[in-house]
């Protein structure tokens, strides 16, 4: 494996095509890389069949987070670089040491969907086959393990029966708690489109706020948070009330439905009682269980809103039961479809990467399935019953049970509930391992071993989407210095430990070789995951694999392996009668508000951010969309709290508390706010989401209720708010809060605080950066400009006023690179005489559009997204921004209308 000089690494792209795969969410998106404009541009693989050619703006951004900047590029422990080989043997000394003085269960490893296939598959086979406990779980714990749940106890099996195309051919689609224009973008282009093309496709959108995936709705049902179970049961007595059922298929492929039915008609028959509460009009609830009805083909997506729930195994049993209900399942545009949130969530489920897993989907609790496993590895034991699950996992650090950890490839200080109490676990480890790309993260921080990883581009293996569809992931780039893959880590600490021969793979071709034979292994059509038909295929088989749906069990006449486009055709489930099982629900268990706590919380993600940013953050232009930690509130609320847009305020809860800038939005509800999950302590300085949300679980699948948490929202007065940029990362001045941007070579921050700064002392601090001082100083810094410099050159920049300064970025970064540029110039911000910025968001980050130039172009007569994106562009490259744009057209054209009648 070549190591090559750092400063080559932009060089290292092969000059031909390479195909791959997308880093991001579930979807699975194709990417191929090729030399453009003397730039590595992704561009959409036109022949995957996950996006046919589409992508989102992340992964249209993809060249722009690849690079040795911030990168973990060297072994260190205890703080001290070191070689592999000293960092190897450390880990496997302080593993070794632990399970003989503490015994297997004080080990465990916390993995992610970050990871390839190959990487998980060696990650469990060691921890559950040669540890021998099951103290392995993964970040998909917080987005999946709901579905997992409910697959698994009403098919017998974690298989989700639907495709992709099926959204296509449907004639409604539901989706339920998903802002999938968001978060799974090239998904809900595919549904878009399929709109566009025959309008009388009906969609159905469920989510508390009114997002922009709602622009699409047919019909929006803005539920109370924490009501989707009492809609859904709703939906399921009024199927059986109107005589809609299937009985024929019930009788013949489901059992104990009789009962559960009947409690169901006996709870929820009342339509006027569940719309009071959902706190939904009557009218709209009525006419979403007659669609359902009415509509043969109907597929209904579900995704976090349904999953991070303290019911979501419920709730998605009951997505699942409608389908059962009616027969609509394992047919063209029929079915329930879990949508996954990682790019390798559903290859982590397939190798055992749960801690109630084992590999190949088999059961923890089955001793035949223990049997099968460890006979297959002829492992020297088998771990004996489900390990910690995430929350219990880092509880049982915290309480000193587990002193081992190894983290690889995630941010759990940043992405677990009661986060301070995660990081405050993991401050007194003992042992903490950390496997990464980055050098800082707040997980990173607090390893006393830091192995560097590689990243995209340089990884090499397989991953599976929310369709069951395996996707090469290619590498593209050459291991920067001392980097190497999670697999090889794996393996060299299993082979210190004295497990060479079973982990003696040259390669991630071998990995997966061995992964399919296990799924075959005394597989006698029992177990859903099978992919045997790709047992003994040779290295450039593996290497020019074409996306394929598992289970793969046969190849075609051309020696291309078969897809199943859709499971449970036969109507045959993996239970062991055979037959889907009916389970009975609880209501009414979820989180209310509280009189010191009167707003309810929910989280999620934005446009063009990505988990806690470690990747994203490095794109000056992903963080133009949002560039500081928010919370969105309804403009009702923020009247009666005396907010105003861009305020700062403190969100609390009894777990704890962040800071953050306030931001109107009429679609949500009253008493509702909602906040992005990104922002962490390399990003800001108290915006840690996950600060706030207690650890409640589903008590089924472990996985947390992330959407509803009460909290408290409260003004933070400031006397003065800067924006500071660097040339180099230096330290800041005193102050209440910061952000932190990426600006390319430079590095900003937005600064506020009530403390009156001494500027003698900031400028003594920067002395080494700065020799050369100019500045304007109004007095009582009620407006200061400050441009710090040395040997000539522009090195600092400051704005500092009462309100957020104004100041214009794309021309000042380029004016301080300019030699002509005059000092006035640069103390202003902008050119002489020019507008200023109003702070306008960014729409289309694609084409750098903001919010005034498609207001603008709406104004003079553009009444379409065709037309806006002739005029200004926005729209026109990877789509995401169409939501928003139709939005604004609504809106301004609302405005409009409202101003003649006035």
């Amino acid at each position: 494996m070549r190591n090559i000089p750092v400063q080559d690494l932009s060089a290292s792209v092969s000059s031909s095509r390479v195909h791959t795969t997308c880093p991001y969410c579930g979807v699975g998106c194709g990417v191929t890389l090729s030399r453009q404009r003397n730039q590595d541009m992704p561009i959409g693989d036109e022949d995957h069949p996950a996006n046919f050619g589409r992508m989102c703006v992340k992964g249209s951004a993809l060249h722009e987070t690849i690079g040795v900047n911030g990168r973990l590029l060297h072994p260190e422990v205890d703080g001290k670089q070191t070689d592999w080989n000293s960092a190897l043997d450390r880990v496997a000394q302080r593993l070794q040491e632990t399970i003989e003085k503490y015994g297997p269960d004080a080990v465990a490893f916390y993995v992610s969907g970050q990871l390839l296939t190959e990487d998980y598959y060696v990650a469990n086979k060691l921890m559950k086959g040669y540890i021998g406990s099951a103290n392995i779980d993964t970040n998909s714990r917080l987005c999946m393990s709901t579905a997992v749940a409910a697959h698994k106890r009403v098919f017998g099996a974690d298989a989700v029966p639907t495709s992709y195309e099926d959204l296509e051919s449907a004639d409604l689609i539901i989706l339920y708690g998903s802002n999938m224009a968001w978060t799974h973008p090239v998904v809900y282009q595919r549904i878009a489109a399929a709109k566009a093309a025959r309008p009388e496709l009906k969609i159905v959108v469920i989510d508390p706020r009114r997002t922009s995936t709602a622009e699409l709705a047919d019909l929006h049902l803005p539920i109370k948070p924490g009501t989707d179970i009492e809609l859904i049961d709703g939906l399921l007595a009024y199927l059986i009330n109107e005589g809609h059922e299937d009985s024929a298929y019930l009788k013949k492929h489901a059992e104990d439905y009789e009962s559960v039915c009947q409690q169901i008609i006996e709870r929820s028959s009342n339509l006027s009682d569940i719309a009071e509460t959902c706190d939904i009009s009557l009218e709209n609830l009525k006419r979403f269980y007659q669609w359902f009805a009415n509509t043969e083909k109907t597929v209904s997506v579900f995704s976090q809103g349904i999953n991070q729930s303290s019911r979501g195994v419920d709730q998605a049993s009951l997505i699942l039961y409608s389908h059962l209900l009616t027969g609509r399942i394992g047919q063209e545009g029929s079915g329930p479809f879990s949508i996954t949130g990682q790019p390798n969530a559903m290859g982590g489920r397939e190798v055992g990467g749960l801690a109630n897993q084992l590999a190949a989907h088999m059961n923890i609790e089955s001793e035949a399935h223990k049997e099968i496993v460890q006979t297959f590895w002829g492992s020297p034991t088998i771990c004996q019953s489900p390990g910690a699950k995430a929350i219990d996992m880092f509880r049982q650090i915290e309480e000193g049970t587990i002193k081992f950890v190894w983290i690889m490839a995630t941010n759990p200080v940043v992405s677990l509930p009661e986060a301070e109490r995660v990081k405050s676990a993991l401050s007194r480890c003992p042992t903490v391992v950390v496997s990464d790309c980055m050098a800082e993260t707040d997980t990173v921080r607090l390893a006393h071993i830091k192995l560097p990883a590689a990243g995209w581009g340089e990884k090499d293996g397989t991953v599976t989407n929310s369709e069951r569809r395996i996707s090469r992931q290619r590498s593209f780039l050459d291991l920067p210095a001392e980097v190497k893959p999670d697999w090889w880590i794996i393996c060299q600490v299993a082979e210190r430990l004295g497990f060479a021969s079973d982990f003696n793979f040259a390669k991630p071709a071998d990995i997966f070789r061995e992964h399919a034979r296990l799924s075959a292994y005394k597989n006698k059509g029992d177990r859903a995951f099978n992919i045997g038909g790709m047992i003994g295929m040779s290295d450039m088989d593996y290497d020019q694999l074409k996306p394929v749906q598992w289970p793969v069990i046969d190849r075609d006449s051309d020696g291309n392996f078969v897809s199943t486009k859709r499971l449970f055709t036969d109507g045959l489930f993996y239970t062991p009668s055979g037959k889907a099982k009916f389970h009975d629900v609880v209501l009414d268990t979820s989180p209310r508000r509280q009189g010191a706590f009167p707003f309810m919380l929910n989280t999620g993600r934005i446009r063009d951010q990505w988990h806690t940013m470690t990747r994203t953050g490095l794109s000056r232009r992903l963080q133009k969309h949002y560039s500081e930690p928010f919370v969105e509130m309804h403009p009702d609320d923020m009247k009666a709290l005396e907010l105003q847009s861009g305020q700062l305020a403190s969100v609390s809860s009894p777990q704890g508390s962040c800071t953050v800038r306030v931001s109107e939005h009429d679609g949500l509800r009253k008493g509702d706010v909602f906040m992005p999950i990104h922002w962490s302590d390399s990003f800001a300085s108290a915006a840690r989401t996950d600060t706030l949300v207690a650890a409640i679980c589903d008590p089924i699948s472990g996985q947390p209720a992330f959407k509803q948490t009460p909290v408290e929202i409260k003004s933070v007065k400031v006397r003065w708010q800067a924006i500071l940029l660097f040339s180099i990362r230096l330290p800041l001045p005193g102050n209440d809060y910061w952000a932190y941007r990426a600006l390319g070579d430079w590095h900003m921050y937005i600064l506020a605080g009530n403390a009156r700064l001494d500027i003698k002392q900031m400028k003594k601090q920067w002395r080494k950066q700065c020799d050369q001082w100019a500045e304007v100083d109004a007095g009582d810094q009620a407006m200061m400009r400050l441009v710090g410099s040395r040997q000539g050159r522009p090195t600092l920049w400051m704005a500092l006023h009462e309100e957020m300064p104004q100041w214009n970025e794309d021309w000042l970064l380029d004016a301080i690179k300019n030699p002509e540029t005059s000092m006035r110039a640069l103390l202003l911000g902008m050119p002489l005489g020019a507008r200023l910025n109003k702070g306008s968001a960014q729409i289309c980050t694609c084409n750098q559009v903001d919010e005034d130039r498609i207001t603008e172009a709406i104004s003079k007569g553009c009444s379409t997204v065709e037309c806006v994106g002739k005029k200004t562009r926005a729209g026109t490259t990877c789509g995401s921004c169409i939501p928003e744009i139709r939005k604004l057209l609504t809106r301004v054209n609302s405005d409009e209308q409202e101003e003649v009648l006035c």
